[in-house]
Parts: structure tokens; sequence; C-alpha cells
């Protein structure tokens, strides 16, 4: 009891001492090492309970202070280093699941990364629906597939299609439509002009210049395609 005392002493000087202005621990500044203080405080407690357990002994003691200690430093790094490492995750994700955008809310950009065919899958937000499109500058405007605009809510039945479109099955027909909205990593616009093709005249949606045109910038480098708001 008297060390769980002790322990708890020392826990409550450390949080007055960075409340007063004391300087930073560890390279951690007043605000983040005040953050870690309840995991320092659970660290103590626990240790406290391996001392009160006479059963323990010495060197299953030292054995289970060192793993708390490799638990707690973990778990610093990790928190001074959380920015980089969900950046790394990201990159990681965006590797596994190209059509996803790895966003960066401060730049306000969206990357994604290239299939192995070296085309751009783009997981995009269609007046609500979850829609996966084809990155397409050679599109005029943003052209949905007969089941995405179902999806996305459109009323296929006063369609005129009275437009005439090339696509990867050759030449075809579609109606021009305007979108509620899109949605890409973050990036939403409003009203997007786009089209509709007829059913089986294409395989994918297309990401085109109609919303592309309103990005502040977008770039294709190696096998990473970023777009800025």
């Amino acid at each position: 009891m008297l060390f769980i005392g002790v322990a708890l002493a020392i826990a409550v000087a450390l949080a007055l001492l960075v409340s007063a202005d004391a300087g930073s621990l560890v390279g951690l500044s007043q605000e983040q090492t005040g953050q870690l203080m309840p995991l320092l405080v659970i660290v103590i407690l626990l240790v406290a309970g391996l001392f009160a357990r006479s059963r323990f002994k010495v060197f299953d003691l030292i054995g289970n202070l060192a793993i708390w200690a490799v638990i707690f430093i973990t778990a610093a790094i990790g928190y001074a280093y959380r920015d980089d490492i969900s950046g790394v995750a990201s990159r990681v994700f965006g590797e596994l699941s190209p059509g996803t955008a790895t966003v960066d809310g401060e730049r306000g950009t969206a990357t994604f990364r290239a299939r192995r065919d070296g085309h751009f899958p783009v997981h995009a937000t269609i007046n609500g629906a979850p829609i996966t499109t084809i990155f397409d500058t050679g599109a005029s405007a943003v052209v949905l597939t007969d089941a995405d605009a179902r999806a996305a809510g459109i009323d296929m039945e006063n369609l005129r299609f009275n437009v005439s479109v090339s696509t990867a099955n050759g030449t075809g027909k579609a109606a021009q439509v305007r979108l509620k909205s899109i949605e890409i990593g973050g990036i939403v616009r409003k009203n997007v002009r786009a089209f509709v093709a007829e059913r089986n005249a294409l395989d994918t949606s297309l990401l085109g210049m109609s919303f592309l045109e309103t990005l502040t910038r977008y770039s294709v480098s190696s096998n990473s395609l970023e777009m800025v708001d």
C-alpha cells in the first residue's frame, strides 16, 4: 500500500509539473505530455500492483516491468509520430485499394494509385451513391453507366439518348443530365454536367472534364494521381 501511495504522489507531482509550465518531457510538448498522463498513471498502478503481490519473484517482477516499459515507450513514440504513421498507413491502403483516396486535409488533396493496367480507378460518391469511376481526361464530362445512373437515383425513363459518344465498345448514344453532387476524397462539387450512356454502351463510369476542370489542379506522375480542391 505504501508503494501505491508513493506512485500516485509521483503521478500527481508530474501532472502539476506539466500544468505549471515547467517545460516539456522526452521531447513532447506540455500539451502532449499532459495527454499522456492517464496512460502513465495506469502504468504506475499496474507496477504498484506487481510490487504488492508478494508471490512474484524478483526476475518475474523485472520481466513484467520491462514489458510495461516497452508498452509505454511504444505508446509514447506512436503518439509523437501519429501523423507520419497515419500517412504511411494511408499509402499502404492506397496500394491495396487503388480507388480509395489518400486524403491530406491540410493541403486539400486526394491522391490515388494506378492499377496494374495503368488506369486510375476513383471511388466517388455521386448523388449519395458509392460509384467507382475511371479517371479519363479524354471524356468531356462525367459519364455514367446505366447501372450507376440508376444507383445515383437518376430517372432513366425520361432521359433522351440523343448525344453521340465514343466508348471502348464503339460509338453509342448518351443522355445529358445534371448531377446533384459528386464527392471524391473530401472534394465536393454540386450541379455537375454529366452524361448517362445507353445500356451496355459502357463498362465503367468515367470521371471526365466536367468534374476535373473544377479542380484547382490535377496531376499524374508515375503511378500516382493527385487532385487539389
